[in-house]
């Protein structure tokens, strides 16, 4: 079994519960989460990418590694309930991955950079 199919199966799930699909907030908290609107879950985003770096901190002093699993687990499924709000997928992210695959991070930040002057977006 795949990580993919792990990941699409997930984001059917959240999917499945969009209010405007019938999930019910009362019963569901990805559902909930959708029905609060973005503060709620990009502010879950926000404590759960806290939490993985203190994880890691603490990991850096002896602390337990498997902790940071936990909590990028945590910020992976607040974050594919991000990207179902936004009508994009886990397999959005895996293909810009994938376009990346092979390019320098230095390389692909100065194109990035270069870019966004050209658009006049600094």
């Amino acid at each position: 079994m795949s990580s993919n199919d792990s990941l699409a199966r997930l984001a059917a799930v959240i999917e499945s519960r969009k209010p405007a699909l019938g999930g019910d907030p009362d019963k569901s908290y990805v559902a909930r989460l959708l029905h609060k609107g973005p503060d709620a879950f990009l502010k879950k985003i926000g404590e759960e990418a806290t939490e993985t770096v203190m994880a890691a901190k603490d990991a850096d002093h002896g602390g337990d590694r498997s902790k940071i699993v936990y909590e990028v687990a945590d910020l992976w499924f607040h974050t594919m309930i991000a990207l179902a709000h936004y009508e994009l997928s886990p397999l959005d992210v895996i293909a810009e991955l994938e376009r990346r695959e092979g390019i320098s991070g230095i390389e692909e930040k100065a194109l990035r950079k270069v870019q966004s002057r050209e658009s006049g977006q600094v």
